[in-house]
């Protein structure tokens, strides 16, 4: 891209002056694990709901990308259950304006599609992994797939060029004790290690439960281990990162229910069943269902976008809301 069609782009503003250019599409709600902490063992989360088709998806793309969205990341549920996933990463990468094409998965089918969505121009990938221990894994996932997890991480971390991130939930008493195992993954490779606060998204509510892990007591454990990281500026969202001399990597903390963080937010949301969200601790949602189903009025579209942005709250404190009874798996992780 030249300079003059850089300076040329379109750019999306909400009302503190912040520039919105990221969205994150859960493209089902569909999951293939039954983790503690999003669902119940009994829900069904793979039951259909009424989700966006490949060519809707793509659509609601090219209209955010024309008012100026530069990053696409895929969610779900589990994204790689949708059956037309890479075709939806080759067409969003395709998308004018589209910079980076980015999914957060749970590794379990990996493997099997790896090769096709690197052909296809995936930059990156968040692998939702909270524990490097099979029986733990079980226990958290209630679904014995360590092994295939595993193997895919392996495999990742072979790619030289791919932006890899492992997305570890902190529950206290459970896996606060592999820190240093998850830390030790960055010595020798190029990799982002993201301890995150629990969410209060679960219908067990289990954040309640003693459980919860806070950003200061992750790095206060973190610094009972490394009292020689290194602390280095991470992205938005991590409000602390860190380094260590001589390792490859990186480790960052993600307050994502204490939300230190959302002042600087820059992203938008949207559902497996098409509605948009400006904020994850917003009440309110747009559905842009009917203005797809009246022959894909991409100018009412537009205004949707537009209102949700205009109602995006300063931070997520100030959003009124605390928690929810809708599992990550409805809204998008």
């Amino acid at each position: 891209m030249t300079p003059d069609s850089e300076q040329n782009r379109a750019a999306l503003t909400d009302r503190f002056g912040r520039t919105i250019d990221y969205v994150r599409i859960a493209v089902t709600s569909a999951c293939n694990l039954r983790c503690t902490y999003c669902l119940k063992n009994e829900e069904d989360a793979d039951r259909k709901i009424d989700q966006l088709d490949a060519d809707q998806t793509v659509a609601v793309i090219e209209v955010l990308a024309q008012m100026g969205i530069r990053k696409v990341r895929f969610t779900g549920g589990e994204p790689l259950l949708h059956p037309d996933i890479v075709e939806l990463v080759r067409r969003a990468k395709a998308t004018p304006g589209i910079d980076t094409v980015k999914f957060t998965t749970n590794g379990i089918l990996l493997d099997r599609y790896l090769d096709e969505l690197i052909a296809a121009g995936l930059d990156g990938i968040n692998l939702s992994l909270d524990t490097l221990d099979a029986q733990k894994y079980r226990d958290i996932t209630r679904r014995d797939r360590f092994a295939s997890v595993r193997a895919a991480l392996d495999r990742l971390l072979d790619i030289p060029d791919m932006s890899v991130k492992i997305n570890t939930l902190m529950l206290r008493g459970i896996n606060n004790d592999e820190i240093p195992d998850f830390v030790e993954l960055t010595r020798s490779h190029k990799l982002n290690v993201r301890f995150m606060e629990l969410q209060p998204f679960d219908d067990q509510q289990i954040w309640r439960t003693g459980k919860f892990m806070g950003a200061e007591m992750i790095r206060e454990q973190l610094f009972q281990h490394y009292p020689q990281l290194e602390a280095v500026t991470g992205r938005d969202t991590e409000h602390y990162s860190f380094r260590l001399s001589n390792y490859q990597g990186s480790i960052a903390i993600i307050p994502a229910f204490s939300r230190n963080f959302c002042g600087s937010c820059s992203r938008l949301r949207i559902t497996a069943d098409g509605r948009i969200i400006s904020c994850l601790y917003h009440q309110e949602s747009i559905d842009l269902k009917p203005a797809m189903n009246d022959g894909f009025n991409r100018e009412q579209i537009r205004k949707q976008i537009l209102e949700a942005v205009g109602k995006k709250p300063k931070d997520g404190l100030h959003s009124g809301r605390n928690n929810a009874a809708s599992s990550m798996s409805r809204i998008g992780g």
